[in-house]
């Protein structure tokens, strides 16, 4: 039998935004006259969620300079936060979330980090409102996806089963064996899944797997609500656009177009795949800091 996992200290909250309430994960403190940074607001993406950032959260909420308030949150849809009735998951929508969130914690201005999904999120909030983005993270994110990924990602979400037994059976259909695998894996499954509509299922409105459906089936786009790249090229605070080395999301030849396409940008490659966050936290870590701190450097 695995032991308990045991998870960094952090505070919960909820705040209600449009149709829907928006559970978040709190970390760090930011007391008067403290030197702390400026706060920040991550942002996952549509395989993950906010329980997938509690260690970098926790690691760059403690320092070394002080810290900074860090607020993890579940998008629209997600994990904890609530399924929109009206189907409201444009990018204007996730971007009033994130203000939603910023105002119940007194935030007029904050750092916005995204990955994946929640990149293409925090661009479009970054660019309607440059009065609140300090500075924008955009972790394996660019408005045009490499092909053989976008396949392998659309595959997963429409081919995965609507609901599974118990998480030992979702275990092996993720490629895990229940007898052997690692306890904070199965603590992350267990995370990761609820039972929704009397299904035992991925914590996701099904509305996603739809979309997905539509677009490889059928060849219907779906339609985020603007034009990214033109948002990546009106943000006016730095940008730093994090690739990884292996991802099969972010091309080589994209990143350049990244770059090309807003002078802000800083573009760096860290080891790992399209999931960063998960593949090498440390290296990503190691990544945010000299931005967090105003230092940045291509490389």
């Amino acid at each position: 039998m695995n032991a308990p996992v045991t998870l960094p200290d952090h505070r919960t909250g909820t705040v209600e935004s449009g149709d829907v309430t928006i559970f978040y994960r709190h970390f760090g403190a930011r007391p008067p006259d403290s030197g702390a940074g400026t706060p920040m607001i991550v942002l996952h993406g549509q395989s993950y969620f906010s329980y997938d950032w509690i260690g970098i959260a926790d690691e760059l909420a403690r320092g070394p300079a002080g810290g900074r308030e860090i607020v993890a949150m579940d998008m629209r849809g997600f994990g904890s936060s609530g399924w929109s009735p009206s189907e409201a998951y444009k990018v204007q929508d996730f971007a009033a979330d994130v203000l939603a969130v910023a105002d119940s914690l007194g935030w007029d201005r904050f750092v916005l980090a995204g990955h994946s999904m929640g990149g293409r999120n925090a661009t479009y909030t970054a660019s309607a409102y440059p009065g609140r983005v300090e500075k924008l993270i955009l972790i394996d994110y660019a408005p045009t996806n490499a092909k053989a990924g976008s396949m392998r990602v659309m595959n997963q979400s429409v081919d995965m089963p609507e609901s599974f037994s118990g998480l030992d059976e979702a275990l092996r259909y993720f490629g895990l064996d229940p007898a052997t695998v690692d306890a904070r894996k199965r603590a992350r499954f267990a995370a990761y899944l609820g039972t929704f509509g009397g299904n035992y299922t991925v914590s996701r409105d099904p509305y996603f797997r739809e979309v997905f459906r539509k677009a490889r089936d059928e060849g219907i786009k779906p339609d985020h609500g603007a034009d990214l790249w033109d948002c990546l090229g009106r943000v006016a605070c730095p940008i730093l656009a994090l690739r990884g080395r292996q991802s099969d999301m972010f091309a080589p030849e994209t990143a350049e177009k990244v770059r090309a396409a807003n002078a802000n940008v800083t573009l760096t490659e860290v080891e790992g795949g399209h999931n960063i966050p998960g593949d090498n936290p440390a290296g990503l870590i190691a990544a945010l800091r000299p931005f967090l701190a105003g230092r940045t450097a291509d490389a």
